[in-house]
């Protein structure tokens, strides 16, 4: 698993490459805790065009930093998950509190 993220303004966009499950979610987890605490933003985009798996595990992990993020009114957007991560998001009911942008 490979975190990359950068900057614009007051966006974090983070893109997420490899796979996202139970051997990977701790790492994911510390790793967005880290870009999203103590920092300014309005709004988290998050790039799954690389993710080629994600489990429950990985829903888990979305879930959690909505409930950190909620609280500061920032929304968290989904961008071009493939087929099947957006499968797997759109089973678990994701979209209904996260937003999907592409």
């Amino acid at each position: 698993m490979k975190i990359e993220h950068f900057r614009k303004s007051d966006e974090l966009h983070v893109k997420l490459l490899g796979e996202l499950d139970e051997h990977t979610s701790g790492y994911v987890r510390l790793s967005l805790d880290s870009l999203i605490d103590g920092s300014n933003i309005k709004r988290l985009f998050i790039d799954m065009s690389e993710l080629a798996f994600m489990d429950s595990t990985g829903v888990g992990v979305l879930i959690g930093r909505y409930k950190r993020l909620k609280p500061r009114g920032v929304p968290i957007f989904i961008q071009s998950p493939r087929p099947t991560v957006d499968r797997v998001l759109a089973l678990s009911g994701i979209y209904n509190i996260m937003i999907k942008a592409g």
